[in-house]
């Protein structure tokens, strides 16, 4: 078997690929909204919304309990970032994953569909922020959210590698849609989602770090 091609770059998503928060976020999330009128629990609201941005969050929101409240999208991104400042919980091995990346000369980048301030503190927490330096992008760098190709483009420029010379490390069906449409092989971490609906999406599954080497021609 043909051992896979080594990339320019490796460009990863955050939440529930290097950080273990998408049951923290959610139960902030699930606690507005219960407010608000959408009873959610944490796990109810992460089905409902991983992998999404907050603008694609509202919409959906706003057809369940009317018009949200102004400065409400601020208000829990800024309650999510102080929550992630005290604590980022790691996927075990993701950021010694990243590490090595780096430690083996390939570029790498952070991708994700969070508010800047959250996807920064998270970064710190991680203690990432300098493995990733200026390469770390949210949803508000770019002018469209996962699925939208946008944020991997930009992410590769930065880079300084085409896209097609990058691997995407994605868990969520739009984060795979987003490096599959940017042009980049995209390796799928079946972790809250199901290997098999990754790969229907066109990622490669994988389910422990320890094997990401391996899978990057290291």
């Amino acid at each position: 078997m043909t051992p896979p091609r080594r990339p320019r770059a490796v460009l990863f998503d955050c939440d529930g690929v290097l950080a273990d928060s998408e049951m923290v976020v959610n139960a902030i999330v699930a606690d507005q909204l219960t407010t608000l009128g959408w009873p959610l629990t944490a796990a109810q609201s992460r089905e409902t919304f991983l992998g999404m941005a907050l603008p694609d969050m509202v919409p959906r929101i706003e057809a369940r309990v009317g018009p949200l409240p102004p400065g409400w999208a601020e208000e829990i991104s800024t309650l999510i970032a102080h929550e992630m400042t005290m604590r980022t919980p790691a996927i075990p091995g993701a950021p010694e994953a990243v590490r090595a990346c780096a430690a083996a000369g390939l570029a790498v980048a952070v991708a994700s569909n969070s508010a800047r301030a959250e996807l920064v503190a998270k970064m710190r927490s991680l203690d990432l922020a300098h493995v990733f330096a200026e390469r770390v992008f949210s949803f508000e760098d770019v002018d469209r959210p996962k699925p939208w190709p946008d944020i991997y483009l930009a992410a590769a420029a930065a880079c300084g590698a085409a896209p097609q010379d990058c691997v995407v490390i994605e868990d969520s069906v739009p984060g795979v849609r987003a490096g599959i449409a940017a042009g980049c092989r995209v390796l799928g971490f079946a972790r809250e989602t199901p290997g098999g609906v990754l790969a229907a999406h066109g990622a490669e599954p994988f389910g422990d770090f320890a094997a990401l080497p391996a899978l990057l021609g290291m």
